[in-house]
């Protein structure tokens, strides 16, 4: 009987252990140093689409 406790005691400190410092902490660490903007495609940036707009002004002055 004390064996099952002591194994029930054990798989709760592990379950706390990793709550607090297991994936989602690590990775959340990671990421508010590693995120950065998605790349964006030249059709959707739009200061791609500004200056092709002023290049197409310039050409048909």
């Amino acid at each position: 009987m004390i064996y099952v406790l002591a194994a029930v005691g054990a798989i709760t400190v592990a379950v706390l252990l990793w709550k607090a410092f297991g994936a989602e902490a690590i990775s959340a660490a990671r990421g508010s140093q590693q995120r950065s903007a998605p790349p964006v495609a030249p059709d959707d940036d739009p200061e791609f689409l500004r200056r092709l707009d002023e290049q197409r002004k310039a050409e048909e002055e």
